[in-house]
């Protein structure tokens, strides 16, 4: 954390306590004010004209943190310089401000802290807050101030009474705010039985320690026999140490302060009187020096310019001594100004990646969530994929019996419509046989007319018994023409049916092959059928030529008998004309061809 973020942590709580009415905006003339007060903390030259230039009165209403941001940026933090003022005398400003409004300790005098302690842990807790604004902290290091405090008192921390009242209090943006965290120590649930003289001298401790980067002080007299707790650098606050003049060479004693970059000495412990300090870099040196001028346990640090010698009090206030410059020297070689700082960015570091953990633990506690739900809807999936095969196999099954009863259907209509075929077949041969009967009949009384008109009669009955079977076969033949229509028809629709069957039912050729092959003898059948419609109907044609025929040849017969019977039947007379007779008949004997002619037909 450098100065600049530092400072600006303050400040914060300097401008939310002038926005009185949380609007998130300060009037002009407390910013003025408030700007001077910090120039004169931080000692920077007070630049008037840009302070009345930039919070001169005008209609532009009050001025948000973001609007006070570029002045403040400009004028005051760009020119603080590090070192040249007091840094507790600029917290001491920021928290006069906001604590007149936002701290509030028990009216009755019952508070565990003083108002000087609650000061310096408002200072912990900005220094140990995270950077973002509002300030708050985390609960990890709520636990680690609470912790070096108890620690510095000798006791031990209630981590389960901290954890209960960390669940209870309301957290805002992950922590708590500096005023829950004064209230929380105010209540005494932490720090119950315990004085208050002690906890001002633990809060004391910690404050040296963590703000002023103190590593090590001498133990004061009425300290010296209380326990050291082990902590990662040594921290010591108690006592004095010897320290052996340049000019006089005499022993005195001194209060000695330890930071990560100096060692500095006072006339006491009240570091009212400074009376000087050594400047550690990492060119600098402890060693360890022998007894000798009456002085016991001494040790020297070794700078650029000069050695002092020191003498503790004991071989152990020795060693934590040398630790300390030892752990001050590698802090400066490795470039580190504030030990705690390390600290609290190694502490920093060590949550984030807590947090990364946690969180990848969570995603990958989310990604399983997600593949076990993945995997129980493909099993759902599969489940609805085999109850539609299930249901697929049954309709399959009950299209296959529909076809198979289709087919029964149509085979039994087919053998139907053979039996008919057959049965008409059969009629017509019975009805032609008939028609020979009557024919024969009607043979049989021509027959019985006159030897001459019998012969005429046979020739006409041939004639009536050609134009007959004219017509009988004309009949037959058209009935077989429309019986071979209707079995190409059915052939012809047998076979689409088939082609369609078989492209169909591909894939349950196995199964339905015996059906295919039956299929294929009614087909033979019907096939052989047809040729014999196909062979009668010849049969019929050439009967129906001959047939033809026999009718030509009857007519030229009759013509002839005719001619003939006219002749005879026309008294020729003595010394009469011949008379043509070709187109003529009998005169007595029309009117019997008239009503034979009649007859028959």
């Amino acid at each position: 954390m450098d100065l600049r973020a530092e400072l600006l942590k303050s400040i914060w709580y300097a401008f939310t306590a002038l926005d009185v009415e949380k609007s998130g905006k300060v009037s002009k003339s407390q910013l003025k004010v408030l700007s001077h007060n910090l120039y004169t903390v931080l000692c920077i030259p007070h630049d008037p004209v840009a302070l009345e230039e930039h919070f001169r009165d005008d209609d532009d209403g009050p001025v948000s943190s973001q609007g006070y941001m570029p002045y403040l940026n400009k004028y005051i933090l760009d020119k603080v310089e590090e070192g040249a003022f007091v840094k507790e005398n600029f917290d001491e400003l920021c928290w006069t401000l906001t604590a007149k409004k936002n701290y509030k300790p028990d009216r009755n005098g019952n508070s565990v802290i003083s108002h000087q302690d609650a000061f310096k842990l408002w200072c912990l807790f900005n220094f140990l807050s995270e950077d973002k604004y509002p300030l708050v902290m985390v609960p990890d290091e709520v636990e680690y101030l609470l912790k070096k405090i108890c620690t510095a008192m000798n006791v031990e921390l209630n981590s389960c009474e901290l954890d209960d009242y960390l669940s209870q209090e309301p957290q805002g943006q992950g922590g708590l705010t500096v005023w829950q965290f004064l209230d929380m120590v105010n209540s005494g649930r932490l720090l119950r039985g315990i004085e208050q003289e002690a906890i001002s001298m633990a809060v004391e401790e910690v404050y040296q320690e963590v703000i002023e980067d103190v590593l090590k002080q001498a133990r004061s007299p009425h300290t010296l026999g209380h326990k050291l707790h082990p902590a990662p650098y040594p921290v010591l606050i108690s006592g004095y140490l010897w320290k052996k003049g340049q000019l006089r060479r005499n022993w005195s004693e001194r209060w000695f302060m330890l930071k990560p970059s100096v060692l500095s000495y006072y006339m006491s412990e009240e570091r009212k009187e400074k009376k000087g300090s050594i400047a550690l870099d990492r060119h600098c040196c402890v060693e360890v020096l022998p007894d000798r001028d009456g002085k016991r346990c001494m040790f020297c640090v070794k700078t650029s310019s000069r050695t002092y010698e020191m003498s503790a009090s004991d071989t152990r206030q020795r060693q934590e001594w040398t630790l300390a410059i030892q752990t001050a020297i590698r802090l400066q070689a490795e470039g580190k100004k504030s030990l705690h700082k390390d600290l609290k960015q190694k502490r920093r570091e060590q949550r984030e990646q807590r947090e990364q953990r946690k969180a990848a633990k969570e995603e990958e506690t989310q990604r399983l969530k997600q593949l076990q739900e993945e995997k129980e809807r493909k099993l759902q999936e599969l489940e609805l994929l085999k109850e539609a095969q299930r249901q697929a196999e049954i309709l399959l099954q009950e299209e296959e019996q529909r076809r198979r009863q289709q087919h029964e259907e149509m085979q039994r209509t087919l053998e139907i419509q053979l039996r008919e075929a057959e049965q008409a077949r059969a009629s017509m041969q019975a009805e032609m046989v008939l028609k020979e009967a009557e024919a024969e009949r009607q043979r049989k009384r021509i027959l019985e007319l006159e030897d001459m008109q019998e012969r005429l009669q046979e020739a006409l009955q041939q004639e009536v018994k050609a134009r007959q079977d004219e017509e009988a076969v004309r009949y037959a033949q058209a009935r077989l023409l429309a019986e071979e229509e209707e079995k190409l028809k059915q052939l012809m629709k047998l076979k689409e049916e088939q082609e369609e069957y078989i492209i169909k039912t591909q894939r349950e050729k196995q199964v339905l092959k015996q059906e295919m092959e039956n299929k294929n003898k009614c087909l033979e059948e019907a096939q052989k059928q047809l040729e014999e419609v196909r062979v009668n109907r010849q049969r019929v044609d050439q009967d129906f030529m001959a047939a033809q025929r026999k009718l030509r040849q009857a007519s030229t017969n009759v013509k002839h008998w005719n001619v003939q019977m006219n002749r005879l039947m026309h008294p020729i007379g003595p010394g009469d004309k011949r008379t043509n007779v070709s187109g003529g008949v009998f005169p007595g004997y029309q009117p019997l061809l008239s009503r034979r002619d009649s007859s028959l037909k």
